[in-house]
């Protein structure tokens, strides 16, 4: 008797998905509730519990079709039997003893990393051994393959070497220049077409201003070690700006507001946008009504949200909605940067790195930790003059963090 697999529901207005990877083959055991396979929607990675025990069965889309909610994907034939591994030939007997080959690490089989993963692999030709998975059954991600070159722990595939001959060798001639063409995942294709519906739709307009770390740097470091402590996560600054936002919100709250048709949709909470960075691109999980949270439990969700978007985790549900977004380039050494709209808000701030810049400061010239902060807002919605005042609001409340204690 076989049972049917389908294609569950992915998350509100998200209809189909691409298969990413089948993470058992034909033959395989599989256990109730045991992910089979991965589909790639527009946001996140959804794996797809096998309905019933049993063995994996037809299997009816490769990795990279497209699928639609509600379709069969594959079957699940209950009370087979898994295929059992061939016996190993018996040993023929040796006349003498000789030396033992060196153990041989055995690589994940090509085959079975997905195609997104692979790509990458490929990519930076790397070889799949030299990684750690962290993934079902120890399967790669893209977050293990991006984790190993940051470290470097990820070696350059290599020939294997030839026995040393007696003979001079031949230099080898340079290797043929070559392209590849790899398929955009539905992940990076959302990205491409949501940022120039941004551009095609919003009279988009950007406003700089920069801003003094002095003070939240010295409150951090007076602090950290106890809110570590006490809370279990680290101190950083982005709760600071979360919280500043919120008190610019409440000044400014076209800033937060949409257009909808011919009217103008005021909210009276903040819920932040935060983009992270996932293997697959930039994602923005939503930090809901940010204007009710702590500052452990803004640092709290924002780190939960960066681990999961590496693994691949993230809910759909938790990305969709905000009223505004934040987004730190300075984390990868940006100095200044416009951002653009996520749509449908009308506001994103963007971060930048710290540096010790020379200012004026009481009519002296002196060293300040100084970070550049752009707004980008749409001009249909917002004025210049509201952008700016957004702006200088999270300035202040940057430079004088008891602002945020006392909703000035």
């Amino acid at each position: 008797m076989a049972t049917d697999v389908i294609v569950p529901t992915l998350g509100e207005s998200i209809t189909e998905a691409s298969v990413g990877q089948w993470l058992k083959q034909p033959g395989e055991a599989v256990a109730a509730d045991e992910p089979i396979v991965a589909l790639e929607t527009d946001k996140v990675a959804v794996e797809v519990p096998a309905p019933v025990a049993g063995v994996m069965g037809e299997q009816m889309f490769q990795p990279g079709d497209t699928v639609t909610v509600g379709a069969l994907i594959a079957r699940i034939l209950e009370g087979g039997a898994a295929a059992a591994p061939a016996p190993a030939p018996a040993a023929a007997p040796v006349a003498a003893p000789v030396a033992a080959p060196a153990p041989v690490v055995e690589a994940p089989a090509y085959d079975a990393i997905s195609p997104a993963v692979r790509g990458l692999i490929d990519t930076y030709n790397l070889d799949p051994a030299s990684i750690s998975g962290t993934g079902k059954d120890g399967r790669l991600t893209k977050g293990d393959v991006l984790a190993a070159i940051e470290a470097g722990t990820a070696r350059v595939k290599s020939a294997a070497v030839a026995p040393v001959a007696a003979a001079p060798v031949a230099v080898a001639a340079p290797a043929a220049r070559r392209e590849e063409r790899v398929k955009m995942t539905r992940l990076r294709q959302t990205i491409a077409r949501r940022l120039k519906e941004a551009q095609n739709t919003a009279a988009m307009l950007t406003t700089f201003n920069d801003v003094d770390m002095s003070a939240v740097i010295e409150a951090r470091a007076k602090y950290k070690d106890h809110f570590e402590k006490k809370h279990g996560v680290r101190f950083g600054f982005m709760s600071f700006f979360a919280k500043a936002v919120v008190l610019a919100l409440k000044d400014v709250p076209a800033v937060g507001a949409a257009i909808e048709g011919d009217e103008i949709v005021f909210k009276d909470y903040a819920d932040l946008g935060i983009a992270v960075s996932s293997p697959g691109g930039l994602v923005v999980p939503i930090l809901k009504d940010a204007q009710a949270k702590s500052f452990a439990e803004i640092e709290k969700q924002i780190a939960d949200f960066g681990e999961r978007a590496r693994k691949g985790t993230l809910k759909i549900e938790e990305m969709q909605g905000g009223n505004f977004t934040i987004s730190n380039g300075g984390v990868f050494g940006s100095l200044l940067s416009t951002p653009i709209l996520n749509p449908p808000q009308s506001g994103v701030l963007g971060l930048h790195r710290v540096e010790d810049r020379p200012v004026v400061r009481g009519g002296q010239i002196v060293v300040r930790p100084m970070m550049y902060m752009a707004l980008s807002y749409d001009h249909r919605l917002i004025d210049g003059k509201e952008a700016v005042t957004f702006l200088v609001r999270v300035k202040e409340a940057i430079e004088d963090p008891a602002r945020l204690l006392i909703d000035l």
